[in-house]
């Protein structure tokens, strides 16, 4: 798989970089410092057709394909979604369709215990954000094969 870990260790290797921090408070800067990661995304893709619908905070979200495989950029105006999304790129970004299309996110934020520490809204727009990955991915397989 030319180096890149597939989903499933990139999930454990996220479920055990949380599982150092004991208080939510801890979890939660840990997320924006993963935000502060993120490389930024320039200014023209910040328009409403990439806006991911159903989060609290302004979340833009573009994807391209190479071969089969997709990959993600994203942006948000809140830091704690700015790490929610950089999670979500670390395990998606540069995976097969089919693999970012099969991805359990009830299981994933169940493993890492992510309501523990995020609320309910944010939760909401964390599946949006995963929904609006899968379509994109959906689409480009789609493509692939007409």
């Amino acid at each position: 798989m030319s180096g890149v870990a597939n989903i499933e260790d990139i999930e454990q290797e996220i479920i055990e970089d949380f599982s150092l921090f004991e208080s939510a408070n801890d979890k939660n800067f840990y997320l924006m410092d993963l935000g502060d990661k993120l490389n930024p995304l320039d200014e023209k893709y910040k328009v409403d057709e990439n806006k991911i619908k159903g989060c609290q905070s302004q979340v833009w979200l573009v994807s391209h394909a190479e071969g089969d495989k997709i990959f993600f950029d994203a942006d948000s105006d809140s830091d704690i979604t700015k790490g929610l999304i950089s999670i979500l790129i670390r395990i998606l970004s540069n995976h097969s369709f089919d693999e970012v299309i099969k991805f359990d996110l009830n299981d994933f934020m169940s493993r890492v215990q992510l309501n523990s520490f995020i609320t309910q809204r944010r939760s909401n727009g964390f599946l949006s954000m995963v929904e609006r990955m899968k379509r994109d991915a959906l689409t480009y397989k789609a493509k692939a094969h007409l």
